[in-house]
């Protein structure tokens, strides 16, 4: 039943992330509605928020979140709400006593031979040890078909069974092949034309948004169904789980999750790690160091200082556990197998039937997206939605 205290906005916009705020700016300032977004945490970013923690470091509470992308179109939409800090994301990994240089390059292969090597020696090293399978069917036949057994062994397959409590045999190709493998000495994390972090941060970015959307109401705190009693609509977008949208009627989509165990350190504890970190003021060598182990429970240990490039005596680490879904309420990622597929498509068979609602984001369409994915879709259906009722 509506009440009469229910108050009218042109859109309910469930999820203050990137996804939900990017929809309200657009909506707000190319059809001048008002929008009422609602979520259910205290704060507003999403798993993009980061704070500074009583260190005085600008940590990510959600794990690192490192911003790229190859559209200059989503660069430059962002760039209304934040200027940026341009920064080469890096990676290391440990095991067998040492770090290593990680994603796989030339590096990593003269590493893993004791000598000096080039890219020609790589490449045929690759290709006589490499599994010849063409087309790789699942996460582990994507990399040993690129560089073998032995490397797949040491930096993929612990790592991948900790963070998804699967067999790489036993996920989808995409798991394990977005991360490149180079033979070139080029170390980068990343390949995208554009990286960099929001310059003030990523929360900041965001409360420039909210400043930017005129006739937008935001009600932390709040669900889906106590946002039913508070307003009347005429268009829905939801970014939160598909299958809680619709209770879960054809079961729980599976979804792993993650806990956070966050360590600070002042300059004169950084000083005893100086000779690890490779620079003063920092406890690890790079922003992130991979754990592929599994004789450790944690898969990665992220410093942000090293990306954030933060002028302070102190640094705090993150060590990230994976966890299930059922112990920590938190939805982080979609588990990409063939069951899991089959069971999202009937939730989405349902979403399309539903009138004047758009499902969007990472746990709207039980898909993984980068951030700048995720801005695109935002903009790209925000634009469906002004089509529409314009």
């Amino acid at each position: 039943m509506e009440s009469s205290a229910q108050q009218e906005v042109d859109a309910l916009i469930v999820g203050a992330g990137f996804a939900g705020l990017v929809t309200a700016e657009r909506l707000s300032n190319e059809l001048g509605w008002t929008c009422a977004v609602v979520e259910q945490r205290d704060h507003i970013g999403g798993n993009a928020y980061d704070y500074y923690d009583d260190a005085g470091v600008l940590v990510h509470k959600y794990g690192p979140h490192y911003f790229r992308s190859n559209s200059e179109k989503i660069v430059e939409y962002l760039s209304q709400f934040t200027d940026w800090h341009p920064v080469e994301y890096r990676v290391k990994s440990y095991t067998e006593g040492r770090y290593w240089n990680f994603p796989i390059n030339l590096n990593t292969f003269e590493q893993l031979i004791g000598r000096a090597s080039d890219a020609e020696e790589f490449r045929q090293w690759m290709e006589d040890t490499r599994e010849k399978i063409d087309d790789p069917k699942n996460s582990e036949e994507v990399i040993t078909s690129q560089v073998g057994k032995d490397l797949y062994e040491k930096f993929f397959k612990g790592y991948t069974i900790k963070q998804w409590k699967k067999h790489p045999r036993d996920l989808d190709p995409s798991v394990c092949g977005r991360i490149p493998i180079r033979t070139n000495r080029d170390d980068r994390y990343l390949r995208e034309s554009f990286q960099a972090l929001p310059a003030d941060g990523y929360t900041a970015l965001f409360e420039n948004m909210l400043a930017a959307t005129p006739g937008l109401e935001l009600r932390l705190g709040t669900s889906l169904d106590q946002a039913k009693e508070l307003f009347r609509w005429k268009h829905l977008v939801y970014t939160g789980p598909i299958d809680a949208y619709f209770d879960h009627c054809h079961g729980p989509l599976p979804y792993r999750s993650l806990k956070f165990q966050h360590q600070s350190f002042n300059a004169e504890q950084l000083r005893d790690r100086e000779a690890i970190a490779g620079k003063p003021g920092h406890w690890q060598p790079e922003m992130q160091v991979n754990y592929p182990s599994t004789e450790v429970d944690f898969t990665r240990i992220v410093e942000i200082k090293h990306a954030t490039g933060q002028d302070t005596s102190n640094s705090t680490i993150v060590k990230e556990f994976p966890a299930d879904f059922e112990e920590t309420g938190e939805p982080y990622y979609p588990v990409p197998t063939d069951d899991s597929k089959a069971l999202y498509q009937q939730y989405k068979t349902l979403a399309e039937a539903e009138t004047n609602t758009s499902f969007i984001g990472r746990l709207g369409t039980y898909k993984y997206y980068n951030m700048d994915q995720v801005v695109g879709m935002a903009l790209k259906e925000a634009e469906k939605i002004c089509k529409t009722y314009a």
